[in-house]
């Protein structure tokens, strides 16, 4: 594929020992790293992206696929943001497959959560009578990355947010000693509390959930 390997060569070329070894520390040696910082990245990836439009847009999943195995995290980084570019409005339903996948591939809470918004959520958007037998499987799954990706599907929906399912979704995890969980669990919560403040103050206060849970809920609030 000529745009992964244009986008590999330009990384390679721009590599920063000393800030990939930080980055990597950052992200507790899960993943090496060129050293590329986020603007800069973009950049590159923008200039790539749009001499190899054609190829993209041909052939989305495998190129996301192909960059998501690769062993550096800004290539994952880059998937993610090309999926989140091309596939908003022209998902197909089947795509729930492709998704599950991402979630549960390299998975750490930097990519888990830029797809449950951006990918996820707007799979979900499109497909809402999805949403159900989706957040079942994924809230039911043994996998904590489906977990946390269930809970944070919503983010974002705002006066779209089902409010009771995200409740549901909360008071069914609320004994969790996972830290990611409950983390996620109160950012939900505060996100919605943006736009419904009473009816969170009010669930948050008449629930068991965990300490972190309910202290990251009213954060800032």
């Amino acid at each position: 594929m000529a745009f992964i390997n244009q986008l590999e060569t330009s990384f390679q070329a721009h590599e920063n020992k000393e800030n990939s070894l930080a980055m990597a520390k950052y992200m507790k040696n899960h993943f090496a790293f060129y050293g590329i910082k986020t603007t800069n990245r973009r950049l590159l990836l923008k200039e790539i992206w749009n001499a190899n439009k054609d190829e993209i847009k041909k052939d989305v999943q495998n190129i996301a696929t192909s960059l998501y195995t690769q062993k550096q995290r800004e290539l994952h980084y880059c998937a993610i943001e090309i999926v989140i570019r091309e596939c908003k409005g022209n998902y197909k339903k089947s795509d729930i497959h492709f998704i599950e996948k991402l979630l549960t591939t390299n998975s750490w809470w930097d990519s888990v959560d830029t797809i449950s918004k951006y990918i996820l959520g707007q799979y979900l958007l499109e497909f809402p009578d999805a949403v159900e037998d989706t957040i079942e499987k994924f809230s039911n799954s043994d996998n904590l990355w489906l977990n946390r990706s269930a809970i944070l599907f919503q983010l974002g929906f705002k006066e779209k947010t089902d409010f009771d399912l995200l409740k549901a979704i909360c008071l069914q995890h609320e004994n969790s000693t996972e830290f990611f969980i409950q983390k996620a669990i109160g950012w939900s919560l505060r996100e919605y509390a943006k736009t419904n403040l009473h009816q969170v103050i009010d669930f948050v206060t008449n629930s068991n959930l965990k300490p972190l849970s309910k202290k990251e809920a009213v954060k800032n609030l």
